[in-house]
């Protein structure tokens, strides 16, 4: 009988070890705490931007779906622009902040993940690869985004994430 508590004990043990290594998900960052970082002079006033026209036509382009709101939040301090935007990933949405400043994105942040897959992509080694990147046409970045090897799916989340910010900065720069 001992044995066998004994051995169920330690079957327990190590599937409660390995389900801790399988996924990341999780909220990373506070929205409050983003923004702080972004704007350390003091958070703007949240404004709101109409997502309609040939913008809405430009961002489910590049969204290659539709986009489900009329307006999305941004807090723009006359320079840089702030969005917290939400993109699925393989099923689950991931909540991205993206900053914008003179055209360029200066950072992108995982702020939640919600899969067990494709967490990765909230780490600098992979999200460093947006700073400065632009719009090159088209909806395509500058650049090339390495990927990461199965983590595909969120991936292109972030990368779709990253230019839809981009062209909604540009809209609120034409505007203003």
């Amino acid at each position: 009988m001992f044995l066998r508590i004994l051995t169920l004990s330690s079957l327990l043990a190590a599937t409660v070890a390995l389900a801790g290594t399988g996924g990341q998900a999780g909220r990373y960052l506070e929205v409050e705490d983003y923004l702080g970082g972004v704007f350390p002079g003091g958070v703007p006033e949240a404004q709101t931007l109409w997502v309609s026209g040939d913008l809405r036509d430009q961002v489910e382009h590049i969204l290659g779906h539709r986009f489900g709101a009329l307006r999305t939040r941004y807090w723009y301090d006359g320079e840089a622009s702030a969005w917290i935007l939400e993109e699925i990933g393989k099923e689950l949405p991931i909540t991205i902040g993206v900053t914008i400043k003179d055209g360029a994105i200066l950072n992108v942040r995982v702020l939640e993940f919600r899969e067990s897959r494709g967490w990765e992509v909230r780490y600098p080694f992979f999200t460093d690869q947006f700073t400065q990147a632009r719009l090159a046409g088209e909806g395509q970045l500058d650049r090339k985004i390495d990927g990461i090897t199965g983590a595909t799916l969120s991936v292109s989340a972030v990368k779709r994430t990253a230019k839809v910010a981009l062209i909604l900065h540009e809209h609120i720069d034409q505007a203003g």
